[in-house]
């Protein structure tokens, strides 16, 4: 994958400080990226995903997988 590819993934990722608490979402809507993330946890299929939130595109589900990715390479300091 091609960092145009990823910066195309990533910027389905958004932030607004009045939805859902700041929370990275999936294209302004209310779906959050935790949410998707944690079915995939659960082994629910991406298929299955997909039919119960009929606005997600498969893009979304990599675009969330790939922002987690870059997310835990971030280091933390803890004070």
């Amino acid at each position: 994958m091609t960092t145009d590819e990823e910066s195309m993934l990533l910027s389905r990722i958004t932030s607004e400080p009045g939805k859902c608490g700041g929370k990275p979402c999936i294209r302004r809507m209310r779906i959050r990226v935790i949410d998707i993330l944690e079915m995939l946890a659960h082994n629910v299929p991406a298929a299955a995903i997909l039919k119960d939130f009929p606005d997600l595109e498969a893009e979304d589900i990599q675009a969330s997988l790939l922002f987690a990715a870059r997310r835990a390479e971030h280091a933390r300091l803890v004070a």
